[in-house]
């Protein structure tokens, strides 16, 4: 039994779900978002519960990644989602240049990553970044590959770390008795 997928999501108001040809579209006051579902489940809308069945017990994986896919939809288009990320460093920094992303993270030169559409970046602080996005695998992916530009490391904890991570910290080399 799936329990993910045997949830009923609801639907709040001013959010309009439909179901065409399997592919499920979520419409709200943030935007739109639409994924395809598989042939062998079905989505059940009454008034404002939706609910996912499966059409036999080989379809257990697709029917709770379903089901949480549109309730991912159903929040992005409502509050969004949002990650944080801080540089920790001495010259760590992030810039906008236009549609562009600029992070110094200790290399001889700044990186610099196009923002991909639908996501939007906010600066506070030159060491701190928001990204902030309907669709939760983007910003997610996108955070992700920001970190990845310079990994927090165990001995001084310089890196582009989400607020709020707790990083694993090492002692490092002793001098010899």
């Amino acid at each position: 039994m799936s329990r993910v997928g045997n949830r009923v999501l609801t639907i709040p108001a001013g959010v309009t779900v439909s179901v065409e040809n399997n592919i499920v579209t979520v419409k709200g006051s943030k935007g739109e978002l639409s994924t395809e579902i598989n042939n062998n489940l079905a989505v059940e809308i009454n008034d404002t519960e939706l609910k996912v069945t499966r059409k036999s017990d080989l379809y257990k994986k697709d029917h709770g990644t379903a089901n949480a896919n549109i309730r991912n939809m159903i929040i992005g288009v409502t509050d969004g989602f949002e990650k944080k990320l801080e540089a920790v460093g001495v010259g760590y920094r992030f810039q906008l240049k236009g549609n562009k992303l600029s992070v110094s993270a200790g290399y001889s030169h700044s990186i610099e990553m196009d923002i991909p559409e639908g996501i939007k970046l906010e600066i506070p602080s030159n060491t701190e970044l928001t990204v902030k996005g309907i669709n939760k695998q983007l910003v997610g992916e996108f955070a992700a590959n920001v970190r990845d530009i310079r990994r927090p490391e165990p001995y001084k904890g310089k890196g582009i770390r989400y607020v709020g991570e707790h990083i694993r910290r090492k002692e490092g080399k002793k001098a010899s008795k």
